[in-house]
């Protein structure tokens, strides 16, 4: 086994990574009886952190 096989992260740590960088999730789902296509959903998400550097877009409740 090399190091990069041993190694393990906290799921915390992992998703404290992927929130400092940001995370695109895209995905399309279809439900298709006999070649029927009858619902058909298109994810597209952007998961990120928000602090003084990059402000939250929506506004602040007054």
């Amino acid at each position: 086994m090399t190091v990069v096989e041993r190694r393990e992260i906290a799921l915390v740590d992992l998703l404290d990574r992927l929130l400092a960088g940001g995370v695109v999730i895209t995905g399309d789902l279809t439900l298709r009886i006999a070649d029927v296509d009858l619902v058909r959903i298109d994810l597209n998400a952007l998961i990120s952190s928000v602090n003084a550097q990059v402000p939250s877009p929506w506004q602040e409740p007054l």
